[in-house]
């Protein structure tokens, strides 16, 4: 509170005084300035007189805004001993006979009517001036759904635009410039924290459209075209269209490992036959019978008996 006790008794100041050289002062502004979110903007005004007054002196230079709780914006005083502190994104300059007030990054709530205040050695003077802001709508983006609701509508192309002021509004083309806003769905506005506008239209298309492309175009509040978008109702899904390239990225990588692995098993088969054929042909043929009973001569060191002698005599007599 103590800040502002200064500019208070600026402007008592302004208010007593403000009779004695009416007359011989006045401050000339445009009814309007214009001026865009972001980007510095300048309200200036300029300091006149009735008549001749060469060595005009201004000692003081009031800026405030209507309406606000706190309305008194800066000030710049002249006159010596004083200090000048302008409050954070505004400042106030004089340039000869020419006063303004800087606004360092306008957003949407600097909007409205400001009074500039003036005094000088010759008198005192104000006037007021509207400062309209504006922002450039981003290039709105388009998609297509699915209709469910709409009846004979098979799908819906959506448009957005957003980061624009004040409202503006969408309108659909075709390819061969037919607009067709007519045949689409109240838009959506939103407005958000900062005041900016986000727009959103949609177009529902009947079962025999015969139209294969469409154009979107975002329109500022003075009918000036600021960004389009276009679809072709052909186009194919793009998330299917990333799937199917999924897919096929995923086909290409397996492909080549089932083929040497197939390769692999192959060889390994090859190698394990061979192996066994191999073995086959290494292997001894078996001197018993495959079948039937045998008795096994018995391995032994035992000495023989030779035969008895009747035996020698049988075989005298046989011969």
């Amino acid at each position: 509170m103590a800040s502002r006790a200064p500019l208070f008794l600026l402007v008592i100041c302004f208010c007593c005084c403000s009779g004695h050289a009416k007359s011989f002062v006045e401050v000339v502004c445009d009814k309007t300035i214009t001026g865009r979110v972001a980007h510095q903007s300048m309200l200036t005004c300029k300091v006149e007189t009735t008549q001749e007054i060469p060595d005009l002196t201004i000692t003081v230079v009031v800026w405030k805004k209507q309406g606000d709780d706190d309305p008194f914006l800066s000030a710049l005083d002249r006159r010596p001993g004083k200090k000048n502190k302008f409050p954070p994104g505004y400042k106030v300059t004089l340039n000869d006979r020419t006063v303004s007030l800087v606004i360092t990054d306008p957003k949407v709530k600097d909007e409205g009517v400001y009074s500039c205040l003036v005094m000088t050695d010759s008198g005192n003077a104000e006037t007021t001036t509207h400062f309209k802001v504006t922002a450039k709508y981003e290039a709105p983006s388009v998609y297509s759904i699915d209709e469910q609701v709409v009846p004979n509508a098979h799908k819906s192309l959506i448009c957005k635009a957003t980061g624009g002021y004040p409202e503006g509004k969408l309108r659909w083309f075709d390819e061969n410039k037919t607009e067709w806003t007519k045949s689409a769905e109240p838009p959506i506005v939103n407005q958000t924290e900062d005041g900016l506008f986000e727009i959103s239209s949609k177009l529902p298309l009947m079962k025999l459209s015969t139209s294969d492309e469409y154009t979107c175009v975002v329109y500022n509040a003075s009918d000036g075209k600021e960004g389009s978008a276009t679809i072709r109702t052909d186009d194919p899904d793009p998330d299917a269209s990333t799937q199917n390239s999924s897919k096929t990225s995923l086909s290409a990588i397996i492909a080549p490992v089932l083929v040497v692995g197939s390769l692999i098993v192959g060889l390994l088969l090859a190698l394990l036959i061979c192996r066994r054929r191999s073995q086959q042909k290494n292997r001894r043929p078996s001197t018993a019978p495959l079948m039937g009973t045998h008795n096994m001569v018995p391995n032994t060191d035992e000495v023989i008996d030779p035969p008895p002698p009747y035996c020698e005599e049988f075989k005298d007599n046989m011969a």
